[in-house]
Formats: structure tokens, sequence, C-alpha cells
């Protein structure tokens, strides 16, 4: 996300959520009427209405010349170099709000002020497709701006996930079934759904339950699609907590080889999702931690000795681990057998 982003360039960010402001001014700052005084010396000043009597009193004189201005409003104050405006829900906005910001958009500037150097505007919204209450966009405010259509991607949001901590048995689901994302289906609504469920320990004695807030939430068909993962017991799978960090090596080799199954019954899939679930866990923890000894030895056994993962799910692990953080994972491309599979 750009709040993601600009933590990483170390640049402000600001955001508006043009469907909930009210007043004009709170956007783009409010007028005010300036006279121009003049000393007896010469010097010239554009004053404000509110602050002529000071300068009457420092020997200022009006000379009759007035004009109107606009203040910054008060979300730009104080603001350096280097920043993003995101204007949230753009076409949903009264369109007087609409019609305010198109200088901003192709300038940069309103009337009287303008934004620092190096900041960009983003706008967001949702498409209009009659699916959406939202106000169409002429040409002319069409072409100031360049306009993207995002995508969902699963794997993106596995990560995300992983680190806002939503569920681990729903991440498994949402890798296995990221077709369940669609125009009426947001990823919003599904996150809301997990986080709704999260708290429920045994998904298999809740089924009901489940079923009504899946329901109400993401629908019928998905829910359904849910209620199938837990009865095909696909949310028992082990996590990669477990995996990574379960000092019974036997134990983990098991549960691995028991979740993906063997020869004909090998489940792609599944040993897929484990991957994905074990790289990113492996880089959130990592964020924070210290990566241990045992830790690595794991990693090692996992991405080199362990039948649940192909050669080219191992290759996988070991590139997104050690690109994900060099420093902290530096020890697994010291073990001869990582690297010698790592370059094959």
């Amino acid at each position: 996300s750009l709040m993601q982003l600009a933590v990483e360039m170390n640049m402000a960010v600001i955001k508006l959520n043009l469907s909930q402001i009210e007043e004009l001014g709170d956007l783009v700052g409010f007028p005010f009427k300036e006279f121009e005084m003049v000393r007896e010396d010469g010097a010239k000043r554009w004053v404000q209405e509110t602050l002529m009597d000071t300068y009457l009193k420092n020997k200022f004189k009006p000379t009759g010349q007035s004009r109107m201005s606009h203040a910054a409003p008060e979300w730009i104050q104080g603001q350096q170099e280097g920043g993003f405006l995101i204007l949230d829900d753009y076409t949903r906005a009264d369109h007087r709000f609409m019609q305010a910001t198109m200088e901003l958009i192709d300038r940069q500037e309103y009337i009287s002020w303008k934004l620092p150097k190096n900041w960009h505007i983003v706008l967001t919204t949702n498409p209009d497709n009659g699916e959406y209450n939202v106000t169409s966009l002429d040409i002319a405010q069409k072409t100031r701006f360049i306009s993207v259509e995002a995508k969902f991607d699963v794997n993106v949001w596995a990560k995300w996930a992983e680190k806002a901590g939503i569920d681990g048995r729903c991440i498994n689901f949402m890798l296995m079934h990221p077709e369940v994302v669609t125009s009426s289906v947001n990823p919003r609504a599904i996150t809301t759904f997990f986080n709704s469920i999260s708290s429920i320990e045994k998904f298999e004695e809740q089924l009901p339950l489940i079923q009504m807030i899946g329901e109400g939430s993401v629908g019928a068909e998905v829910s359904t699609m849910f209620t199938m993962f837990i009865n095909n017991k696909m949310d028992k799978i082990i996590s990669p907590q477990d995996i990574l960090t379960n000092t019974n090596e036997a134990y983990v080799v098991g549960a691995l080889n028991s979740a993906v199954g063997q020869g004909d019954s090998f489940r792609a899939d599944i040993s897929s999702v484990i991957a994905t679930r074990i790289v990113n866990y492996s880089l959130t923890h990592a964020e924070n931690s210290s990566v241990s000894d045992p830790m690595v030895s794991r990693l090692v056994k996992l991405t080199t000795d362990c039948d649940a993962f192909t050669d080219d799910l191992r290759y996988y692990m070991v590139k997104e681990i050690v690109n994900g953080n060099k420093v902290k994972f530096a020890k697994l491309m010291m073990n001869t057998a990582v690297v010698k599979m790592a370059v094959k």
C-alpha cells in the first residue's frame, strides 16, 4: 500500500476521504481578504484584514488596493518536501469537491498555495460499472491523471495477511482458492469474514455459525467452499510456526508428509501453500526478531531433505527467504547442500 511505500521511502503521507468531508474549505483552504498597506519609507505589504490594526499602529496606511486569497488547508501545514496525498473515494465525493481538486491534481496547486516539492497525488475509487454508487468522470477530469486498475494477487495478500496476523487457517484457504475474489466478493469482505471467525478454536464444532457469518459477509457460495475446506480437514494443516519452531523434527516431517501425501496421492497444491506460508512466516519473523540456529537448521532440512516439497519449491523457498532478508538468513547459504540445490 502507499502507506507502506511512504514508510520505506521516508516520505510523508496524507489520506483524505473526500466522501466524508463536508466543508470545501477543509479540502482546499478558506478564502480571506488582503489589503495592500504602505509605510512612510515606501515599504508595501499585503495584510490580512484581521491584522490591519497591528500594521496601522506601526505607521502603515492602506493604499486602497485589496485582493482575495486562499489560506493553505490545515492538512498541509508543516509538511516538507516529498510525500503522497491520497484522495480516497474520489468519485464518491460531492461534485463540488471533484471540481475543486481539478487544478490541484493537474498542477499540484490551488489559487494561492501549492503542494511542497516532490509530492504525488493518488486518487482511489471504485469502478464506474453500474455496481457502485459513484459519479462518472468526464474527459476533462480523466485527462488529468493516469488510471490504473488494481487487480487481486493472492501472493501479495498472503504476505500482508501473515504480517497482519490473519488466522493461518484462513490464509491457507485463500492460497488454495484465490478464485473466490470476484467483483462482488472483494478482499476486504473476505478479511472481515476471517477476522470474525478467527476466535473459534475448532472450526468443525461451529460450522452453522461459520456458515451464517459467511453468508452475511462473503455470500453462500464462498461460505460453502469454506465449509468443505473444513470438512476435508484442510484447516488442520500444520502451521508454519510449528514447522519452524517445534523441536520434534520427526513430528514436523511426519505432519508435512501426512498433509501432502505421497505417490499418486501427492497434493502439489497443499505443498505449494505450505511453502508459501513458510516463506512469509520466516520473513515476517525476521523483521523484528533474530533468526536462531535451530530455525536455520530446520529450513535446511525442509529445503534439502524433505519429501513434502519438490525441487522447484525448495528452490523457491531458499530464493525468496534469502532475497527477502540477506543479513539474517545469510547462514542458510553457508550450508553446502542448500547452495548445491540453489544453483541447480
